[in-house]
């Protein structure tokens, strides 16, 4: 095989017409170069040069050579930077998977941050539930997959992957905002234990979520509508359909009134998945903007008083 080495310092030696030249411009001995070109000779099959006392003359084949490998070494130059790039992760590729309601309230931020830090990188996103996108980080396709996964519905995550919570979202009612409770800071779950209630898919962590709730309370609760899209639950209350659960990211509507639930506080804790293995260099930045998008998200819903303890905003 051709050493681009000895390419690029024949390059030379043809275009300067002497070795100790050609060294000079590389910064090797003309001794040096006599022994690249005579290995690339050795390579070849060939001599490159006629070789004189005091001086040596390149051959057709030289300067053939010489030439035609320019566009191959400009290739391989090419390569090199490249490769460099994406090592320091200013290139590359970053495939991310969320859910929707972290998509819509954390992955934007995320996603402007990394493409500002390295524009040249290409960021891809899907958008699935936990168990649609684990299997693409088990198996490389997904490089980090942002999941959720709540108090009441606790589950196991693959033990070959690396798990960190990132937000931990407390679970708020949603009422209409003629809702006999609606100007209340705080609601017992038992006084709706006669309201109709929305909620998501029967086979989902949010609907065995408010069973176990309700339960807690002494009551089951009858759910009159189903969805899996937050933004069709929050409608639904909006028009005094029923009442409902949500985490603290699917609450952002002002046609519903959002209030706490009085005593312990359950939560979904959204956290990211990723493989300890994986060498993707663009990988630690963007969790670390997971990090802080996050942290700034639960400042939001939390403020310290007068006296350090933390206390609940208004939730949005």
């Amino acid at each position: 095989m051709l050493n681009p080495v000895h390419l690029r310092t024949l390059q030379e030696c043809v275009r300067t017409g002497s070795f100790a030249e050609a060294g000079r411009v590389l910064g090797y001995t003309a001794s040096a170069v006599s022994q690249q070109m005579l290995l690339l000779e050795r390579t070849i099959g060939a001599p490159l040069f006629e070789r004189y006392a005091r001086r040596t003359r390149s051959t057709g084949l030289a300067r053939r050579l010489a030439d035609r490998s320019r566009e191959a070494l400009g290739a391989l130059d090419s390569l090199e930077r490249e490769v460099r790039a994406i090592v320091a992760g200013d290139e590359g590729i970053l495939r991310l998977a969320s859910f929707a309601t972290a998509n819509a309230r954390v992955l934007p931020e995320v996603l402007a941050a990394v493409v500002a830090e390295r524009p040249n990188a290409e960021v891809q996103l899907d958008e699935g539930e936990p168990d649609e996108v684990i299997g693409g980080v088990l198996d490389g396709a997904v490089d980090a997959a942002v999941v959720f996964e709540y108090d009441l519905d606790p589950r196991q995550w693959p033990p070959e992957l690396c798990v960190e919570e990132l937000l931990a979202e407390p679970l708020l009612l949603a009422l209409p905002g003629n809702h006999r409770l609606a100007g209340a800071t705080e609601v017992d779950l038992r006084e709706l234990a006669d309201d109709a209630w929305i909620c998501t898919r029967q086979d989902t962590a949010g609907a065995r979520s408010l069973v176990r709730l309700a339960a807690a309370a002494d009551f089951i609760p009858g759910i009159v509508f189903r969805s899996n899209d937050y933004a069709v639950i929050r409608d639904l209350v909006a028009r005094g359909l029923g009442t409902a659960i949500l985490p603290g990211l699917a609450t952002a509507d002002e046609r519903v009134r959002i209030v706490p639930l009085t005593g312990r506080q359950p939560h979904r804790r959204v956290k990211v998945l990723y493989r300890a293995q994986n060498a993707n260099p663009l990988l630690p930045f963007t969790l670390d903007c997971l990090a802080k998008s996050c942290s700034a998200l639960a400042e939001g819903w939390y403020s310290e008083d007068g006296t350090g303890n933390r206390t609940r905003n208004r939730w949005r």
